[in-house]
């Protein structure tokens, strides 16, 4: 492995953070003190620093509470991946993780209607959702995503690539 060519790599594309393994509950405190010690240290926004840091936790609780609830081994769903980048006065944070393809349709639906809500219409959207009761069998109450949306300047983004007849791979950006 050419770790110089990595480093230029991430240098071009202003990466400032990328782990990529298995999401436990000290990887993502560690990594989320670290996060928020290097954006402090640039003097940016304080409301940045907590926007960046929040999507960052719910993006790596995401991953690591579906790839649990689905029962999906490290060996199985290899690793999830967490990238943090700036450019120019925006940083983007990008999660990716594998998911089952039977799920796919409907992570799809949820995040379309995410995108689709104007702001006003996001708040009044979370609203109900924390007022709603999670249904039986559910991943969640569907806030992250929402929470996510809001904080960000633009759309959600994600993408959702085959990978085999039971798995594909989900990638979703949020920028800041």
């Amino acid at each position: 492995m050419d770790l110089f060519q990595l480093r230029e790599q991430f240098s071009r594309d202003g990466i400032l953070m990328c782990f990529n393994g298995p999401f436990s509950h000290s990887i993502i405190e560690e990594i989320g003190i670290a996060i928020r010690n290097h954006l402090a240290a640039e003097n940016i926004a304080r409301m940045a620093v907590q926007d960046v840091f929040a999507v960052y936790i719910e993006m790596t609780q995401n991953a690591r509470n579906y790839l649990t609830r689905r029962d999906i081994s490290p060996a199985e769903a290899g690793s999830a991946t967490i990238v943090i980048a700036r450019r120019d006065e925006f940083y983007s944070v990008t999660s990716g993780n594998v998911i089952l393809n039977d799920d796919v349709e409907q992570l799809r639906t949820r995040i379309d209607h995410i995108k689709a809500q104007a702001p006003d219409e996001l708040k009044k959207l979370i609203r109900q959702q924390l007022r709603a009761e999670v249904q039986p069998g559910a991943m969640g109450a569907g806030i992250g995503l929402m929470e996510m949306a809001k904080r960000a300047s633009g759309r959600l983004e994600y993408s959702v690539r085959p990978v085999d007849g039971r798995h594909s791979f989900f990638t979703l950006t949020a920028h800041i």
